[in-house]
């Protein structure tokens, strides 16, 4: 009964789906319909069964909502096809060409306030509304040059150099290769010395930064001071300043007392630093009336100039040639070069002897702020504001690794004594500490809550550094394992530039409240003194 009220029976197999799959050859399957009997018939009759496929008025309406749904769907396309057709429009970066083609057009050739790059996005939007309406590519005129990508170079080539360049590339290499391999033989000593702990005595270093407290605050200069350093050969004895009013100065450490006060230039002071041999003796020397024409000293300049001076301030040199205004500056160890980094992407070095220009390095697609050199003098690193930086061979003129991790500009650079370990700051408030062995990052301090402006090692030993910061503090890292170990408050505006004494005993902040100040380790409430000291560090508590 059941099988005649359903139809004839047809031999079927069942899908995975449960569907009666007709065996026979022939018999069409069709999915989708409605069987119309009587009470199906009679629905339909009565209005409540609707069935498709009727004419055009017995179809249901879109309601206003799903219309404008549509039509807003339809407008998208729209949208998205005009993009698309904007992408495929070459245009000519020439902006004299991008007038002719908008003047041509019957455009404007400019709007108030519009630059080259919105006068090509809309010439490049009119000419695909051009050629929305052609349905197809439009033509252009034969003055729009259209500068087709090119295959990027990627073999290596040089640019040949001065005489005098290759002579420097010799002697920095002579200078370099020894004591690398000196260095490299004392930390191979040391590691195979059962009596050396070199992890327990950079901690010692580190937790003695724990003590450092305000001695001396001097005022520096009527114009926020910019930089900061110490003399190295007589463990920093004496400290350099410079301000944006273009005065520098030289410092006895010792009750931080005024020795030298010159008018270095006439624009604001960007940089200066301490030739390698500068000592407070010679300065002494000058005062009881010796003539001296030994570079103590280096001054940059905003207005792009860099001077070099003698230990009674005489000035010496001139170093002349960036096309824009200069960021920091560093004298080679070796003592005969010194570098500069200005805004004209470009960062230079000088003959200390001559003054003359012996190279002029490019690399950065934007201001070089910073750079440093290596403690056995064969490669410098450079920072600006593309925020990454290069380090560079200067026996070869290679750039042999690109430290790229800041997402914004990086403003201070300083290598480890230890060869291996660079330190960058930036303006994205952390620290980032760069191992040249493995070339990449090792860690990332989120050191300060605003841009840091200064970060150095301890010269001598590197076990700990110092950064500086625009939230008015000072901070002291490990070496070891990059934990904060004392936070330097005293400020009161933002601090521009620091630096550590050889020794790790004093260090130096300069800030934009004019103020120069001299942090020293203490114990038992008195500073320690250099000469206290046995080894590396001595701590009592």
């Amino acid at each position: 009964e059941e099988s005649s009220r359903l139809g004839p029976s047809i031999d079927a197999e069942m899908d995975e789906d449960g569907v009666d799959i007709p065996a026979g050859e022939g018999v069409p399957v069709v999915f989708g319909e409605i069987e119309l009997g009587d009470g199906t018939a009679e629905g339909v009759a009565a209005g409540n069964i609707h069935t498709g496929g009727g004419e055009e008025e017995e179809r249901f309406e879109l309601s206003a909502a799903s219309a404008a749904t549509r039509e807003r769907q339809e407008e998208l396309l729209r949208e998205f096809e005009q993009r698309r057709r904007q992408r495929s429009v070459a245009v000519t970066t020439d902006d004299s060409q991008v007038r002719k083609q908008l003047r041509a057009l019957g455009e404007p050739i400019t709007l108030f306030g519009e630059g080259p790059g919105d006068r090509r996005d809309r010439l490049r939007k009119k000419l695909a509304e051009l050629d929305a309406k052609d349905g197809g590519e439009l033509a252009l005129p034969e003055e729009a040059l259209v500068v087709e990508e090119q295959e990027v170079q990627k073999e290596l080539f040089y640019t040949e150099g001065s005489a005098n360049l290759m002579r420097a590339r010799t002697a920095i290499a002579s200078f370099s290769l020894p004591r690398a391999k000196a260095r490299i033989e004392r930390a191979k000593r040391r590691r195979a010395d059962p009596e050396v702990d070199e992890v327990a005595e950079l901690d010692a270093a580190a937790a003695a930064t724990a003590s450092f407290a305000n001695e001396t605050s001097q005022l520096g200069d009527g114009r926020p001071l910019s930089t900061v350093r110490f003399s190295t050969p007589d463990d920093g004895a004496m400290i350099l300043s410079a301000s944006w009013g273009g005065v520098a100065r030289l410092w006895r450490r010792d009750g931080c007392e005024k020795i030298v006060t010159i008018r270095a230039h006439e624009n604001r002071c960007t940089g200066a630093d301490f030739h390698p041999t500068a000592t407070l003796a010679q300065v002494e020397e000058t005062a009881s009336g010796a003539a001296s024409e030994t570079v103590s000293f280096g001054t940059a300049c905003a207005d792009g100039v860099a001077h070099l001076w003698s230990p009674g301030g005489k000035h010496l040199r001139t170093l002349k040639g960036h096309a824009d205004r200069l960021g920091r500056m560093a004298f080679h160890p070796c003592g005969d070069y010194v570098a500069t980094a200005s805004f004209d992407k470009t960062w230079r070095l000088w003959s200390v002897e001559t003054g003359e220009e012996l190279l002029c390095q490019e690399g950065h697609s934007r201001p070089v702020y910073d750079l440093s050199f290596h403690p056995d003098g064969g490669l410098c690193a450079t920072v600006g504001l593309e925020a990454h930086g290069r380090v560079w061979d200067l026996r070869s003129g290679k750039c042999v690794t690109t430290l790229v991790g800041h997402v914004k500009q990086c403003l201070s650079v300083d290598f480890s004594p230890n060869g291996f370990h660079i330190v960058t700051g930036s303006d994205d408030h952390t620290a980032r500490i760069w191992d040249l062995r493995r070339r990449g990052c090792l860690y990332t301090v989120p050191a300060h809550s605003s841009l840091i402006s200064s970060v150095r090692y301890e010269p001598k030993d590197g076990g700990f550094f110092a950064t500086a910061s625009y939230d008015g503090t000072a901070q002291l890292y490990s070496s070891r394992d990059f934990s904060r170990i004392n936070t330097l408050r005293g400020h009161e505006a933002r601090v521009m530039c620091a630096d550590v004494a050889p020794g790790g005993n004093e260090l130096a902040t300069v800030s934009y409240d004019r103020t120069l100040k001299l942090w020293r380790q203490q114990r038992r409430g008195k500073a320690v003194k250099e000469e206290e000291q046995e080894g590396p560090v001595k701590m009592e508590l």
